[in-house]
């Protein structure tokens, strides 16, 4: 580390003011401070509040709490593959499979958006925050692994400047920036990220006897038939038990690469509870909504989606990845503690609401983690309203 510090101290000067590469300054003290702690401190005199964490280190959690998904999802590509084509293969051939399946995505998620970061710093002449190191991640994982390249590099750009650079940048923007890519992707490309895309299969076909159907999609179609609980009977029985609850929990089943699994999720939950860095009142109100809501559907028997048992939907779909890495965002998440409850529970009701009522979209975190950020400032004003109007009226003259 030594000598890559003289190396950076070397170069430096020809990145500051006056030097060759002058215009380039933000981009040479991004890898430094990504590197090294900067050097630099506040000049105000006085007493300060001072904490331990910054925006890198707050940054460089989440990425640490995304590492279980991450890892499980590039161990599942393989697995699905194998289990799709109806091959053998052990661990590590699944993992190797899984590796050249989605880093490329990874890199082609850092490198699209970095460069747009870069250009913005360079435009705006501002330092290059480690914002995009969580939402470089996020994207591949919230995407299937047939994505092609050129759309994740697309959906990137697009997402970066439309739901974050147009606000401001880090800390400004109204709209979780992943969420918003997979957005773009979903009504721009509908057929790459719906449908059968959901097994990596490396041009060879479905193994005889195989569906490649995903557990919300044969939940939205199960037609009535004798018997109870038909929708937990079809899903236990397809594909040798796949879509079994504890197996749905677990995770090894197909999907976006790395919310498939409800335990891996929770996992990340706990670093980022443990850590302070995500909000534990938004994880369980979210799951919270999403239960409640599935209660009160099975009060109806319209069909047989309605009666599905209500905990299901924990383990279906990117609910629980949603729930901890999407709606703890916390710049367009609710800020005040009961806006919290409040804007959790309303993505779990709106996700499940989504889920079982419209047939051509199963899956509803996506869309009720966009439509809940653009409320949550209404939620806080209110919240601070209704303290303000409480205090007023303790307040004596």
């Amino acid at each position: 580390m030594r000598a890559l510090r003289k190396i950076l101290d070397k170069q430096k000067p020809l990145f500051q003011k006056g030097g060759k590469f002058e215009k380039f300054y933000y981009l040479y003290e991004a890898n430094e401070t990504f590197l090294f702690t900067p050097n630099h401190t506040t000049g105000i005199k006085g007493t300060h509040v001072k904490d331990a964490i910054d925006l890198k280190r707050m940054m460089m959690t989440v990425v640490i709490a995304l590492i279980p998904p991450l890892l499980f999802g590039i161990f599942n590509v393989g697995h699905m593959h194998y289990i799709a084509t109806g091959q053998e293969a052990d661990f590590w051939e699944k993992v190797l499979l899984g590796l050249q399946v989605v880093l490329p995505v990874v890199i082609v998620s850092y490198a699209a958006g970095g460069l747009v970061e870069v250009i913005f710093a360079i435009i705006r002449k501002h330092p290059i925050n480690e914002g995009f190191l969580v939402t470089g991640m996020l994207i591949p994982l919230i995407m299937p692994p047939t994505i092609p390249l050129w759309q994740v590099a697309l959906a990137t750009v697009f997402a970066v400047v439309i739901a974050k650079e147009v606000f401001g940048g880090t800390g400004m923007n109204i709209l979780n920036v992943a969420m918003t890519a997979r957005a773009f992707l979903y009504f721009a490309y509908p057929t790459d990220m719906s449908g059968d895309v959901w097994y990596y299969l490396g041009g060879q076909q479905y193994a005889d006897g195989f569906t490649s159907a995903t557990a919300l999609g044969i939940a939205a179609e199960t037609t009535v038939t004798d018997g109870v609980q038909p929708v937990v009977a079809t899903l236990a029985s397809t594909n040798n038990g796949m879509f079994e609850f504890w197996n749905m929990f677990i995770g090894l089943i197909p999907g976006s690469i790395g919310e498939t699994s409800t335990l891996m999720s929770l996992i990340g939950a706990v670093i980022l509870i443990v850590t302070g860095v995500g909000s534990w009142r938004i994880i369980v109100s979210v799951f919270l909504g999403a239960l409640a809501m599935g209660y009160i559907m099975n009060l109806s028997d319209a069909n047989e989606y309605l009666s599905m048992p209500a905990y299901y939907h924990w383990a279906m779909g990117g609910l629980a990845f949603g729930a901890v890495y999407m709606a703890t965002d916390p710049v367009s998440a609710a800020h005040t503690e009961p806006g919290k409850w409040v804007y959790g529970a309303l993505i779990g009701i709106i996700t499940v609401i989504i889920r079982v009522l419209n047939p051509a979209y199963p899956e509803g975190i996506m869309l009720a983690v966009l439509f809940m950020n653009v409320f949550a400032p209404l939620i806080d004003y209110f919240v601070i309203q209704a303290n303000k109007k409480r205090r007023l009226q303790r307040a004596t003259v």
